[in-house]
């Protein structure tokens, strides 16, 4: 008896078997994907059954493709996608795969979806199994693949078609487009959206199935798509009889098309109705539960697709508007010069960023040329770029010289509420003598375009972005001088402008020299075209530009520009000045007024010298135009205006600018950033 028990209780050493072993001989693999990550571990049976050796294995599910026929995967992707959503637990499906010699093979795959304590999925662990001997049976096989191609047709085919869907226009010719309504497998369809409460009809199909007086109808009609507008249940018609009797009037109207069956769903989000498709078919009889069920689901894929592209639609809108309310709303007349700007916005998501251009006039013929990008692509954004825009502006009225305005825009941003950094370059111009002052603060170096079409980059010294340079104690911007002759053009534009998909940023730039360079002639043409190339590459960045031609409408004469520092208690360099005014005032062939020019300029430097703490700068020069004219300029660090006041006892102090009056054709005071300049102009003869 001991014997026989000892004998019955012998087992083997590898009792029970181990579960890997278990699937193993089964030929089941195990497979565990990371949703986060995208990574999927395979086990050795795994792939085998994808005929996959483990050195052919990167852990990424998009490398199944070489097994996986791309309609097969699609499905795939479908089915899961619809369990993920749905919260179940697990899911199934029968598939075909591809051995190593190109023989098809069926197999079969289960999973279980792990989601986290708020129900997201985080993993999906399951196995994979040969199942062509379970489906040898023909008939079995038969219908899978009729399942397979069903469910294909009708669901992925419009399911895929509308994931890329943005509009509700997009969305509407997906449904509208005659290979579409065969994929729904129906031979017509209409589809309306909720507006005031009226049902606007936005889609129907094909050509011919529109009916007359029914693009707008009201909720409480006696029409199917009201109807479940009002019920928000779906409506299923089995028979051309059932349709008729139930909506006599609309059957007199569409009875022709020979409508056997019909299917009317609510399109409902979060809750609430927006409209109603109907799908009309001409050669079905009735609805299985499946179907019904297959219907349902796809009336909430399109009415989740409706109400993406009503969001982004309504996002667009505020988001353009909010742009275009911080552009400047017009740009300036700028003599001697001619502008164009370009504001294009991104194609994905929200389409706002802080992309903004501005044109500054300035005192003395000089104008301020703004481009700037501040950092992000929201609402926030671009209302940084607002309040950047303005203050930088102001900044640059006030007369601040060009490595100011930059950091003292930079202090600005640094102190508001805000994490936000901006590149900007700004370049003040004068037109008269071309001379350009460029300070960069972190962005892209502008281009120059030649009469003769050559584009080349003009290289400045930069400083860090603005935020950044007052964040970390780095308000020095570097000034670059530069000189623009008549006929050249200046291009300032955002990095939008030169970001390719796929090419780095020297490809970008060397391929906008080249649009520049071969573009149009005419300013406003070459921007257009430089947008338009943008949109034809499928750029994904806001995109600015300001383009800047020196302009001289008159035929230009000689003349000159000089320059000098006077300082206080240094009579050898007034002295040394007022030669200098004398020679080149005769150089230039205004002799007839040199005396003049001289004594003005002598008066308004003895001013700044005796009324301010510091010296004085003096530059005098010609401009051109229809008249040529001599202008004297005198810099002081003082704010206090001057004014013309007697003379004293003495005869002698009071006199200066009623001197200077006297003398010049003009004369005034502008307000600079470090102080002020008092200026005075002479008319010349046209002829030396």
């Amino acid at each position: 008896m001991d014997d026989r028990v000892a004998g019955a209780l012998s087992l083997p050493d590898d009792w029970p078997a181990h579960p890997d072993l278990s699937l193993a001989l089964n030929r089941m693999g195990c497979f565990d994907w990371d949703l986060a990550s995208g990574l999927m571990h395979m086990d050795a049976p795994a792939l085998d059954v994808f005929d996959l050796g483990a050195e052919e294995w990167d852990n990424r599910p998009a490398s199944l493709a070489v097994r996986v026929p791309a309609e097969e995967g699609a499905r795939l992707d479908a089915m899961l996608r619809q369990a993920l959503e749905d919260g179940r637990d697990t899911y199934g499906a029968y598939f075909r795969r591809l051995r190593r010699d190109g023989t098809a093979r069926w197999t079969h795959t289960q999973g279980f979806i792990r989601r986290d304590g708020d129900g997201r999925p985080r993993r999906v662990i399951g196995i994979v199994r040969d199942a062509d001997q379970e489906l040898a049976d023909s008939a079995a096989r038969m219908a899978v693949a009729e399942e397979r191609r069903r469910r294909t047709s009708l669901v992925q085919g419009a399911t895929v078609a509308l994931a890329h869907a943005r509009t509700v226009q997009d969305v509407t010719d997906v449904l509208r487009h005659s290979r579409s309504i065969s994929l729904l497998g129906a031979t017509s369809l209409v589809m309306g959206l909720l507006e005031n409460g009226r049902i606007h009809l936005v889609a129907d199909g094909p050509e011919g199935a529109y009916v007359a007086g029914t693009r707008y109808t009201r909720v409480d009609e006696a029409y199917p798509m009201s109807e479940v507008i009002r019920t928000l249940t779906p409506r299923f018609i089995e028979s051309a009889e059932d349709f008729a009797a139930s909506y006599p009037a609309l059957w007199q109207r569409i009875g022709h098309l020979g409508i056997t069956a019909a299917a009317y769903l609510p399109l409902v989000a979060q809750a609430r109705p927006i409209g109603a498709l109907g799908l009309l078919y001409g050669d079905k009889a009735g609805f299985t539960a499946d179907e019904r069920n297959l219907l349902v689901a796809l009336g909430s894929s399109i009415a989740q697709s409706l109400q993406r592209a009503m969001l982004y639609e309504q996002e667009h809108d505020l988001a353009e508007g909010l742009q275009q309310a911080m552009l400047p709303r017009r740009i300036p007349e700028v003599p001697g010069a001619r502008v164009a700007v370009r504001y294009r916005a991104a194609r994905l998501g929200r389409d706002i960023g802080g992309d903004w251009y501005d044109v500054i006039p300035l005192p003395g013929g000089r104008v301020g040329a703004v481009i700037g990008d501040v950092q992000g692509h929201d609402t926030h954004a671009a209302a940084v770029m607002g309040q950047l825009r303005i203050v930088l502006r102001a900044y640059a009225a006030e007369g601040h010289p060009p490595a100011t305005v930059m950091a003292r825009a930079s202090v600005f941003l640094h102190e508001l509420d805000t994490d936000r950094f901006a590149t900007c370059s700004y370049a003040e111009v004068d037109t008269t003598t071309g001379v350009v002052q460029l300070v960069r603060a972190g962005h892209v170096d502008p281009l120059v375009r030649d009469t003769d079409g050559n584009c080349r980059k003009l290289p400045a010294e930069g400083g860090l972005p603005l935020g950044l340079s007052a964040e970390f104690g780095q308000l020095d911007y570097p000034v670059s001088t530069i000189d623009i002759d008549p006929g050249q053009t200046m291009i300032l534009f955002t990095d939008g402008l030169v970001e390719l998909p796929g090419a780095d940023f020297d490809e970008g730039m060397e391929l906008l020299k080249s649009l520049v360079g071969n573009g149009p002639q005419d300013l406003q043409r070459l921007a257009d075209h430089l947008c338009e190339v943008v949109d034809e590459r499928g750029g994904q960045d806001d995109v600015a530009v300001l383009l800047l031609r020196r302009d001289t409408p008159h035929a230009p004469h000689s003349g000159g520009r000089l320059q000098r520092h006077v300082a206080q208690n240094d009579p050898g360099a007034l002295s040394s000045c007022r030669r200098a005014i004398r020679s080149a005032v005769r150089m230039w062939g205004a002799g007839a007024c040199a005396d003049e020019v001289e004594l003005a300029a002598d008066e308004l430097i003895t001013n700044a010298l005796m009324h301010t703490d510091g010296g004085a700068i003096v530059t005098i020069r010609v401009l051109t135009g229809p008249e040529r004219r001599l202008r004297v300029d005198v810099e002081d660090r003082s704010s206090a205006l001057p004014r013309r006041r007697e003379a004293g006892e003495s005869g002698v102090s009071g006199r200066g600018l009623m001197l200077v009056d006297r003398l010049a054709d003009l004369w005034g005071v502008e307000a600079r950033g470090t102080g002020k300049c008092v200026w005075c102009e002479f008319l010349l003869p046209a002829d030396r």
